[in-house]
């Protein structure tokens, strides 16, 4: 995890090839939670579900092909068989509400560690 304009490393931690993580935060319009599990694949950061429990801005409205749509016991809508890859995941750290990077059985606050309104960028060492 690293500062995304100035490239301070705030986090380094191991993470082999198939690592789950995940990565949780409230939406800022529709101020339910959303959380994105993603994996480390081949060099690259492959999604691989997507959890929410409301509609709202940015948020999937369609399923691309191979991808499936369910609810959960708890009332969350999911999507599962995502196979989009990224060179890295941004995000600009909330204001009011946290952001969590579990890794590895261990949970991190990125408002705690980055500080509020951080843009932050989460990559392979290998990509960058």
């Amino acid at each position: 995890v690293r500062d995304a304009d100035s490239g301070r490393i705030y986090l380094c931690t191991r993470c082999p090839e198939g690592t789950e993580f995940l990565v949780e935060f409230t939406h800022s319009v529709n101020l339910s939670p959303v959380i994105d599990t993603v994996r480390a694949q081949d060099g690259e950061i492959r999604a691989v579900k997507a959890k929410f429990y409301a509609f709202g801005a940015g948020m999937p409205t369609e399923l691309n092909p191979g991808e499936s749509f369910s609810f959960t016991e708890d009332g969350a809508m999911e999507i599962t068989g995502i196979t989009t890859t990224y060179e890295s995941l941004n995000y600009i750290v909330g204001t009011v509400f946290d952001y969590y990077l579990t890794i590895g059985g261990e949970t991190v606050n990125l408002r705690e560690l980055c500080g509020r309104n951080a843009h932050v960028e989460i990559l392979l060492i290998g990509n960058k």
